[in-house]
Parts: C-alpha cells; sequence; structure tokens
C-alpha cells in the first residue's frame, strides 16, 4: 500500500526555505548586513591604529618638550625666533614678503 503525502511532509521543508529566506535577507541580522558590519570594523580598526599611532608620537613629544633642553631650545629657535645672548639672528624675506610674518602684515619694517 502506498502512502499518501500528508500535510506535515510539506510544512518541514516550507518552513526550512523560509528560515533560510529569513536568514539570507531579513531581519537586522542579514548576512548582507553582517557584512557591512565587519567591513565597518575593518575600517574603525584602521581608524583606531592611527590614532593610537598619533597618540603615542604626541606623547614622546611632550615628554620631550618637558624633559629635553634640546627640543625645547629647538622649539623656542624655530618657533619663537628667540636666539641666545651674543649671537645675531638673520632673517631672509621675498620680495614680496611672508604672509606668515606678522611684522610684514602689520606694516613695519622687516630686518
Amino acid at each position: 500500500m502506498e502512502s499518501r503525502p500528508t500535510l506535515g511532509d510539506a510544512v518541514v521543508p516550507v518552513l526550512f526555505l523560509a528560515a533560510v529566506y529569513f536568514a539570507v535577507f531579513g531581519g537586522e541580522y542579514s548576512i548582507f548586513e553582517l557584512r557591512a558590519t565587519r567591513a565597518q570594523v575593518e575600517v574603525e580598526d584602521g581608524r583606531l591604529g592611527a590614532v593610537l599611532s598619533q597618540i603615542d608620537s604626541l606623547s614622546a613629544l611632550a615628554d620631550s618638550l618637558e624633559n629635553d633642553p634640546a627640543t625645547i631650545e629647538r622649539v623656542a629657535r624655530e618657533e619663537y625666533g628667540m636666539i641666545r645672548e651674543g649671537e645675531t639672528l638673520y632673517r631672509f624675506v621675498d620680495a614680496e614678503g611672508e604672509a606668515g610674518d606678522d611684522r610684514a602684515d602689520a606694516g613695519g619694517p622687516v630686518r
């Protein structure tokens, strides 16, 4: 005697197909959403690495500025134009003047 297909035999494959469809295309955690999230995590990891590297170099610079007399002197000379007693400072300016020179902007003489 042949057995006839019952309703239970058809429900299981339909439910399985519905679950697979929902896992791939539906819901908040679909495969596509997970891929996009993983890609975003990789991008953010790269940005985090760059920021941590920048923090390390800034910490080293801060330590040098606090504790290294040679670094302090270099910054004072380069950034603020400071000189030691007995030294002479020579500044060379283009014929048009430099945009960053405050005295040239103020209209005063540049030496």
